[in-house]
């Protein structure tokens, strides 16, 4: 077998250095000319892309996921392994795993090094592009079709996972925050009083959605990101690809590409069994509470000093979208609540451009004029700077709109007795009020509303 050759004496071992040495233990070849692209996002993960010769000159490519040095979660890492070698034997489109291990000189952190799947992640372009046209209209019924496959894998070699309740999960999760919020309490206690249907323990991918996928003009080439993989319902996986986020924009209630109706056809071709529309609105309900959580745990990750991120410090802002959202599903949504947006206009002594035109047209020249001039091998760059963009915006809109929105909401919480929102979720909490009272409703969507038109207008339906 050929060996890499290591780094002289005295020299320390770098990130390229390390993933030479990987791939060339598993090609068994001196491995030359390596080139390495991260790809855009990783607020949990670092993924990169790996390009390089060997001996024979052969391009050698594959795929690196690590954790974040200093943030290791090498059971988690071990686990995803696991769920990908089980899938793969039950015939769920995955990429061979190459080699996993608990860390490695100059990778400093779990990681996984697998097969390089050609296809297409972005949920933009599998909504948009023209060479995605003749395959759009039967995708939500292929991953009802690939869901079907997941819940059907063998568990005989996945002992690692966790089968927690995933409601007391997201529960405790939230607790530990200590961020009372009355849309939080409301779902919650929704969701204790309408249990849904048991099933027998399934392998559950836990984030199946766009953006985790990898399809072709064919069809769907490989699921992806296995990390938050375990045994439970395995409902739960249908109801998270129903969640609006996970629509980025589009209509269609699946991942934007389709129907409820198109996933269950595909999921009863997979595994003999229809669910309940009742049960997948539960689990719709559900995932949309659990990535609102998730959005303030991962910000508090920033916040708390664990890991500051920009990334991380923007899905703050993004958690009244999910917000809005589960009042939606829950239909407690009240829509004569109207939040006024006219703008500030305190006096000043100061010359334009004002702090509000000067946040703006910092975010218009950073996303336009900046992240348009980077090239497609700058990726990452140009996401951040559209991370920048979005936060000057909501800055902007914040001063202008100045105390308004928060006098519509305190006036809001008088009408129900409470002084803060942290004092109506006490009360949902204890059961001293119901969410579904008039004036309870309206004040949680003026709360929420009034955040979302600051952080994100274009959200409201």
């Amino acid at each position: 077998m050929a060996v890499t050759p290591e780094p002289a004496a005295g020299q320390s071992i770098t990130f390229e250095d390390g993933v030479r040495a990987i791939l060339g233990a598993v090609t068994g070849q001196a491995v030359s000319d390596i080139a390495l692209r991260q790809f855009t996002g990783g607020a949990s993960r670092q993924v990169y892309a790996i390009d390089a010769r060997g001996e024979t000159d052969e391009p050698l490519r594959a795929v690196l996921r690590r954790d974040p040095p200093g943030h290791g979660d090498a059971l988690r890492m071990r686990a995803e392994a696991a769920c990908l070698r089980a899938a793969a034997t039950a015939g769920v489109p995955v990429p061979a795993v190459f080699a996993a291990a608990d860390d490695a000189a100059g990778i400093d952190a779990p990681y996984l090094l697998m097969e390089r799947v050609d296809g297409e992640s972005i949920p933009r372009q599998l909504q948009r592009n023209p060479e995605f046209e003749q395959v759009r209209p039967r995708l939500a019924g292929e991953l009802g079709h690939v869901l079907g496959l997941i819940h059907r894998t063998p568990l005989d070699t996945l002992d690692i996972l966790d089968d927690h309740d995933p409601l007391a999960t997201i529960e405790q999760i939230y607790r530990d925050l200590d961020d009372p919020r009355p849309v939080v309490e409301a779902g919650l206690r929704w969701l204790r009083e309408n249990p849904p249907q048991d099933h027998p323990k399934a392998l559950v991918h836990g984030d199946f959605r766009l953006g985790n996928f990898l399809i072709a003009p064919d069809g769907v080439r490989a699921v992806l990101d296995w990390e938050l993989a375990h045994l439970g319902n395995p409902i739960e996986d249908l109801g998270w690809l129903c969640v609006r986020s996970w629509r980025f924009g589009a209509e269609p209630p699946v991942g934007g590409l389709g129907t409820r109706e198109q996933l269950l056809d595909g999921y009863q071709r997979a595994t003999g069994y229809r669910p309940s529309a009742a049960e997948l609105h539960w689990w719709e309900v559900f995932g949309t509470l659990k990535w609102l959580v998730l959005s303030r745990f991962q910000a508090e990750r920033h916040f708390s000093g664990a890991e500051r991120s920009i990334e991380l410090a923007a899905i703050g802002r993004r958690a009244c979208e999910s917000e809005y959202d589960l009042l939606d599903v829950l239909g407690l949504l009240d829509p004569s609540v109207e939040i006024p947006a006219s703008a500030h206009t305190a006096a000043t002594v100061h010359d334009r451009p004002a702090p509000t035109e000067i946040l703006e047209l910092v975010a218009a020249t950073l996303e336009d004029d900046i992240g348009s001039a980077l090239t497609p091998e700058q990726g990452r760059s140009r996401y951040l700077l559209r991370v920048c963009a979005n936060l000057l915006g909501i800055a902007a809109r914040e001063l202008s709109a100045g105390p308004a929105t928060t006098g519509e909401v305190l006036g809001s919480l008088g009408a129900v007795g409470c002084e803060s929102e942290r004092e109506l979720a006490e009360q949902l909490r204890g059961g001293r009020l119901s969410y579904s009272e008039d004036t309870v409703r309206r004040t949680m969507s003026t709360a929420v509303l009034a955040r979302l038109l600051i952080a994100n207008p274009r959200h409201i339906g």
